[in-house]
């Protein structure tokens, strides 16, 4: 969980979760949602690359 990937071309979100082997996804402003096709999600950034960025705490 934490990390940025990318759920349809040019649109990225987080993965703020994992239900029942589904990641819930969400993007500020938004409410979290399951991915549609999770196989076709995209790791940009790893939680561990985003907490180097100063992403995340």
């Amino acid at each position: 969980m934490g990390d940025e990937v990318e759920y349809a071309t040019g649109r990225c979100a987080i993965v703020t979760d994992i239900r029942k082997g589904i990641p819930y996804l969400r993007v500020a402003g938004h409410r979290e949602w399951p991915a549609e096709d999770p196989d076709s999600l995209s790791v940009m950034r790893t939680r561990v690359q985003r907490i180097a960025d100063g992403d995340l705490w």
